[in-house]
């Protein structure tokens, strides 16, 4: 075989990996039902601000609330699951009006197999975004994982996609638009902000 051949041929089946990816993606993406997103570290900077009497403070990105109100409208139900809680995740959580809301589980991962015994749902029908160590059980068992930008190595290193934004910096809402994208909803999603 020439160098030329085998150059070829390693082509050819690059591109029929690459395609039996996609398509596996595609069902992936389609399969979805939930999607899940931890905390501090996604939906947040990851920094723990504290105020005068010992009250957490967080900061939102306004952008991740539109993308999560995107995704119900596309039909997806979605939720937080955070080993930590307090009045301003359960504000913002009430002000979008999430599906499920679950706070204060140490082992995210036990918590999370009964958000499925709950729902009645494989694992495959859930996205989830982590950013640390603690959130890998559940992103190496969900259908579809994310890491914002500046997740920790590991993670970024084992997730189905890194987001180009960091966390608190609207990588939710970047991962929203990656699925309804993916799914073929992106546009019928954003219609009315465009009319």
């Amino acid at each position: 075989m020439t160098r030329g051949e085998d150059q070829g041929r390693r082509a050819r089946g690059a591109a029929a990996r690459t395609a039996g990816r996609t398509k596996d993606l595609r069902l992936r993406v389609a399969a979805l039902e939930w999607l899940l997103s931890d905390v501090d570290g996604v939906l947040t900077d990851g920094r723990l601000h504290y105020g005068p009497e010992g009250e957490a403070w967080k900061s939102f990105h306004v952008r991740d609330g539109l993308g999560l109100k995107l995704a119900q409208r596309a039909g997806l139900k979605v939720g937080l699951l955070s080993a930590r809680g307090g009045p301003a995740l359960e504000a913002r959580a009430a002000e979008l009006g999430l599906d499920a809301v679950i706070c204060r589980r140490e082992d995210k991962y036990q918590a999370f197999r009964e958000f499925l015994d709950q729902h009645r749902l494989r694992a495959r029908r859930v996205a989830y975004a982590g950013d640390d160590l603690v959130d890998l059980p559940i992103l190496l068992a969900c259908g579809l994982s994310f890491a914002p930008a500046d997740a920790a190595p590991e993670v970024r290193d084992r997730v189905d996609h890194t987001l180009a934004a960091a966390g608190g910096c609207g990588a939710v809402r970047e991962m929203v638009e990656w699925i309804l994208r993916a799914r073929g909803d992106w546009e019928r999603s954003v219609a009315a902000y465009l009319a």
